[in-house]
C-alpha cells in the first residue's frame, strides 16, 4: 500500500486568534514534537508550521494520526484539555488534498493577506527545521524543491507579489524608500496594539534600522521587543525619543492627537523626520506638515497603495493557480515513479541472482575469456527481460494502475522471497 500524505491545520479560517495563541508553537517546541513523531511513529517526512496565523502539521503515514499529534501538541503546551480544541483542527487525510493545500499556504493563497511574502520564509525554516533533525526523506525533499521552484516561478511570472498588500508591510516598504540614503536610521514606534506589534515584526525587514518601542503598557512592549532585538523605551521617555528620531511610526489609540504641531516645532530638524499615523482615529496633527523636514503620512495615504497592489493579487490568482497545478502534475509523475521504484529494484536483484545462480553453477571450469563472454550475454540478455516489466511499471503509473501491476509482477517473480540478497 502507498504511504499517504496527510495534513492538519488551524488556521485563521478555523480558529480566533485566542485560540491560535493557545496552540502556535516556538522553535523550541517544534523541535521537541517532532522528536516525538520520530521516536513515537517512526516518521521520516514532517514539517511543522506555525505563525500568528496557523499552525499545521504535514506527515507521511499510511494510517491517520491527526489525533495523537493534536495530543502531541496538547502535551507540549500543557493543555489537558486538548480534546476541546480538536473542532478548530482541519484534517486532510486526502494526499492530493494534502498536497494542494501545502502549495497555497506556500504560496499565500491562504493568507490573511493574499501574497503574503512573509510565509515563503516560514515555509523554508520549518523545512529547515526537519532536514536538521533528519525528518524530511528522499518525499519531502523534493516536495519542498518543487514547493519552492514554485514560488519563484510565481515571482517571475505573474503580479502576485508585486507591491505590498498589507497596512503594516505597505509601512515598512515606505520607510525603506524614504530613509534609503540614510545611515542606520533611528526608528521609534509608539505603541504595539495589534497593528503596531505587526508592524514590529515587519521591521526585521529593515536589517540596519536601529528601531526603538515604546507602550503605555511597558510589559507589553517588552514582549514585543525583547525577542526582536529593538530598545524598550518607557512611555514617560517617549517625547525625548521623538526628538532623536528619524521616523516615528504612531499606532496609539486616543480620542485627541497624540502627536500636535506645538510639539513637533520645538525638535531640531536637522534634514527630515518622517511620521507615519497607523491610527484610527488619528494621532498625528495633520497641520505637522506645515514643520519644514517633517513629511506625514496616515492610513488612507497607506492604504491606497495596498488597495492597489491587493488588486494586482486577485487578478493574479488564475494564473497562480495554474501555475500550481502544473507544479503538482509534474510532481505526482515522480512521486507515481517513486512507488513503483522499488518493485522495479526487487526484479533486478531477483533475476541478477538468478543469472549469478547460473553462472555459478555452468562456468566452474570456464577461463577468464570465457567467463568474460558468458557474462556480457546474460547481462544483456537480463536488461531485455526487465524492459517489458518496467515499461509495463512505469505505463501503470500514468493510468493510476501502479499497485495492481505491482502486484502481478511481485507473484510472477516471487518478488517478496525473504531469500533475496540485499
Amino acid at each position: 500500500m502507498q504511504i499517504k500524505f496527510r495534513a492538519l491545520s488551524l488556521s485563521h479560517k478555523t480558529a480566533p486568534v485566542q485560540i491560535r495563541e493557545i496552540i502556535a508553537l516556538s522553535d523550541q517546541e517544534i523541535e521537541r514534537i517532532l522528536i516525538k513523531l520520530k521516536e513515537f511513529f517512526s516518521l521520516n517526512d514532517v514539517l511543522i508550521l506555525s505563525t500568528c496565523n496557523r499552525t499545521e502539521v504535514y506527515y507521511s503515514h499510511d494510517l491517520d494520526l491527526s489525533t495523537e499529534i493534536i495530543k502531541l501538541v496538547g502535551l507540549e503546551k500543557g493543555l489537558h484539555d486538548i480534546v476541546n480544541y480538536l473542532e478548530y483542527f482541519q484534517i486532510y487525510n486526502d494526499d492530493r488534498v494534502a498536497i494542494s493545500h501545502l502549495f497555497r499556504v506556500s504560496m499565500g493563497l491562504e493568507a490573511q493577506v493574499v501574497g503574503d511574502i512573509q510565509i515563503s520564509n516560514q515555509v523554508k525554516r520549518a523545512y529547515q527545521a526537519s532536514a536538521d533533525l533528519e525528518m524530511a526523506g528522499p518525499f519531502l525533499h523534493r516536495l519542498m524543491h518543487t514547493v519552492f521552484f514554485t514560488n519563484k516561478r510565481i515571482v517571475q511570472e505573474t503580479s502576485f507579489r508585486e507591491g505590498a498588500a498589507s497596512l503594516s508591510y505597505a509601512a515598512i516598504e515606505l520607510i525603506e524608500s524614504l530613509t534609503s540614503n540614510t545611515y542606520q536610521p533611528r526608528i521609534l514606534l509608539i505603541g504595539v496594539g495589534e497593528i503596531g506589534e505587526d508592524v514590529a515584526k515587519n521591521m526585521v525587514y529593515l536589517p540596519n534600522a536601529q528601531v526603538k518601542v515604546t507602550n503605555r503598557t511597558l510589559a507589553k512592549a517588552e514582549e514585543i521587543a525583547g525577542p526582536l532585538g529593538f530598545e524598550v523605551v518607557p512611555f514617560e521617555n517617549c517625547v525625548d525619543a521623538m526628538k532623536d528620531a528619524d521616523v516615528i511610526v504612531c499606532s496609539i489609540m486616543k480620542n485627541e492627537p497624540f502627536i500636535t504641531k506645538e510639539l513637533i516645532k520645538k525638535f531640531e530638524i536637522p534634514s527630515y523626520k518622517l511620521l507615519i499615523d497607523l491610527s484610527v482615529p488619528r494621532s498625528i496633527e495633520t497641520s505637522v506638515e506645515d514643520v519644514p523636514g517633517v513629511i506625514l503620512y496616515n492610513v488612507d495615504n497607506i492604504r491606497s497603495k495596498t488597495s492597489e497592489a491587493l488588486e494586482k493579487r486577485l487578478a493574479s490568482i488564475p494564473l497562480v493557480e495554474e501555475i500550481i497545478g502544473e507544479s503538482i502534475e509534474e510532481f505526482y509523475n515522480w512521486k507515481k515513479e517513486m512507488m513503483v521504484s522499488p518493485t522495479i529494484n526487487k526484479l533486478k536483484q531477483t533475476l541478477e541472482q538468478i543469472r549469478l545462480e547460473e553462472l555459478s553453477r555452468y562456468m566452474k571450469n570456464a577461463d577468464e575469456k570465457e567467463f568474460a563472454v558468458i557474462d556480457k550475454i546474460t547481462k544483456s540478455m537480463m536488461q531485455k527481460i526487465l524492459k517489458v516489466p518496467v515499461v509495463q511499471l512505469r505505463a501503470a503509473c500514468k493510468r493510476d494502475q501502479a499497485e495492481e501491476m505491482i502486484e502481478i509482477i511481485s507473484d510472477l517473480f516471487n518478488l517478496d522471497r525473504e531469500n533475496i540478497k540485499k
